[in-house]
């Protein structure tokens, strides 16, 4: 099992998650963030280094099985990225993931998932 993070732009959202729904991938977590990656640099402000302010990002977290890792990944690329790619369409993490267990019905593992 792992847990796919990804952080992509806001405006990717809808895109991601219909294409995630095509492949059948269905479970989720959402969360607006903010943050900035390579696309913003410090920049000098009257004399003084200044930083940026965080921008809004979209963080998603999937958990999976193994099997389902490159096709979740394959699909979350092409949906995020912005005409063939640009700085700051986003960034995945892939972590693994100890364990999963169900509430309603105490499912573990791979079946918790499933």
């Amino acid at each position: 099992m792992k847990l796919i993070i990804a952080i992509i732009q806001p405006d990717s959202l809808d895109q991601v998650r219909e294409a995630l729904a095509r492949a059948e991938i269905h479970r989720l977590t959402v969360n607006r963030v903010s943050g900035h990656g390579d696309e913003v640099s410090e920049e000098l402000y009257r004399g003084k280094k200044v930083f940026p302010d965080l921008l809004p990002k979209i963080r998603l977290e999937i958990a999976c099985n193994d099997e389902f890792v490159d096709v979740c990944v394959d699909v979350i690329v092409e949906a995020a990225r912005h005409d063939g790619g640009a700085s700051g369409d986003g960034v995945i993490f892939i972590t693994p993931l100890e364990e999963c267990i169900r509430i309603s019905n105490a499912d573990r593992g791979s079946a918790a998932i499933g």
